[in-house]
């Protein structure tokens, strides 16, 4: 006999009677509220082109290395998943992948993965028992047969999900086709692009040569010369500001930067384009070019995001067979307080310029971020990230930040994700917490039930809107 799927209304508030009923009453203002998604990795080509969504494999597993890695973790092969692979190996069939998925969906049990995917299941596609082998079948179908429906078109969900805005994340050398061809359609959602230069500003990653022609090759630059390679940056930035783009985003390995001179950083570009620079050589070029693109930030007014911290494609197996973003990317120590300090004695006083910081290293939050944001006009922190963005990470982002930050140094919550169908439960996820945390500072009579509730509109709406420009 299947087993019901139970969205409990009062999941994720505290348990005290008291202070649960205040939660559920501070919930009650923002529940409905538009979503702000100011920084994710969905596929804009999805509201350019409104065609249906393949199947339950493509749009929710293949996609979400939250759910892949865990599998991983219990010995199931990516390709068993669904996941492609640079080796020729014969696929699976969509339906089998599923069933390998759904047969072990207890592994989540817990996890924030599960908060999500149940509300998906529920909310969206109006599943009524739990996902297991046994409705396997049962759950592929269903949502298969939605997917084809007018309703269920990208941009129909779109509206459905009250989204205001949603950003995706491009590459400097992306053509934008997709984001001015939903320009062109005159569909009336909102979906921008972010800047992110990893992949000419990483001389690890790679593909950093063939991006850099290509970096050259869209922007007509010389960017064997530092001021031309400078020049090609601001030209691209303002093609991403031309489609809606309001923010850039950073994801290197250490929160390094630097203030070289432009002799400085000359003699760094040559060695990095003559291939035969060392691993520091790559750090301090990565760092000279954050304060860079701090720098521009100032010219363009584009809010500038910096989320270093993880060890990306540990797995060097998993790289090599099924390349970047595999679900192989690990958390390790981050310094701020050192490695800001060049790029905000250049600009950390300059309230003209908004950078948001985010991290994996939970233990430089009240060390190191909270004050650091607490005192530069320039910072603000941005939520539980990646591996933090679960309820007890949430819980102590706002207990480790408040009290150094307050809530208004923050940008409240964004989802930073790919896959599209989970962006209203996990913001949903965001608005519980933040309404529990609240709901026990009114308790202990810390905050008055009416500046609560202002607090919690802001948190859900207002802060990133703001801190976006949005």
């Amino acid at each position: 006999m299947p087993r019901p799927l139970v969205l409990h209304p009062d999941r994720l508030f505290p348990a005290d009677p008291g202070v649960r009923a205040l939660a559920r009453s501070l919930y009650e203002q923002v529940r409905d509220l538009p979503i702000i998604s100011p920084h994710g990795h969905t596929d804009p080509d999805w509201f350019a082109t409104d065609e249906p969504f393949g199947d339950a494999v493509k749009l929710l597993l293949a996609p979400d290395h939250y759910l892949y890695r865990m599998l991983y973790s219990q010995g199931v092969p990516l390709e068993r998943l669904g996941v492609g692979s640079r080796r020729r190996v014969a696929g699976i069939e969509p339906r089998e992948a599923w069933r390998e998925f759904a047969s072990r969906y207890s592994l989540f049990r817990g996890t924030p993965s599960a908060l999500w995917l149940d509300q998906v299941f529920g909310h969206v596609f109006g599943l009524t028992v739990r996902l297991d082998a046994d409705t396997a079948d049962l759950y592929f179908d269903s949502i298969g047969e939605a997917l084809q429906t007018p309703a269920f078109r990208p941009r129909a969900l779109f509206d459905r999900f009250k989204i205001e805005v949603l950003a995706t994340t491009e590459s400097p050398t992306d053509t934008l086709a997709s984001h001015l061809a939903i320009r062109r359609s005159g569909w009336p959602g909102r979906v921008i692009s972010t800047y992110r230069p990893d992949p000419v500003v990483d001389p690890e990653h790679e593909q950093f040569q063939d991006a850099l022609e290509r970096f050259a090759g869209l922007t007509g630059q010389d960017v064997h010369s530092w001021r031309g390679y400078l020049e090609a940056h601001r030209l691209r930035r303002a093609a991403f500001a031309e489609v809606g783009a309001t923010a850039t985003d950073h994801g290197h390995p250490t929160a390094a930067t630097a203030d070289l001179s432009e002799r400085e950083a000359q003699a760094l570009l040559g060695k990095i384009l003559s291939g035969r620079f060392s691993a520091a050589d790559a750090e301090l070029f990565r760092a000279q070019a954050l304060t860079e693109m701090a720098q521009m930030s100032l010219d363009d007014g584009l809010v500038m995001q910096i989320h270093p911290g993880a060890f990306r494609n540990h797995n060097r197996a998993v790289f090599e067979s099924h390349g970047r973003d595999r679900g192989a990317d690990i958390p390790q120590p981050t310094d701020y307080v050192r490695a800001l300090k060049p790029l905000l004695d250049r600009l950390g006083n300059d309230p003209r310029l908004s950078m948001i910081v985010f991290t994996l290293d939970e233990s430089a939050y009240s060390r190191e971020l909270a004050p650091l944001a607490g005192h530069y006009p320039v910072l603000k922190l941005g939520p539980a990230w990646w591996f933090h963005d679960s309820p007890e990470g949430m819980r102590r982002f706002r207990e480790r930040t408040t009290e150094t930050a307050g809530f208004y140094n923050t940008v409240g919550f964004n989802d930073d994700t790919r896959a599209f169908l989970s962006i209203p439960a996990r913001h949903d996820v965001a608005r519980r917490v933040d309404c529990a945390f609240l709901a026990r500072l009114v308790a202990e009579h810390r905050l008055t039930e009416e500046e609560a509730a202002e607090t919690a509109v802001d948190l859900a709406y207002n802060l990133p809107k703001r801190a976006y420009k949005l």
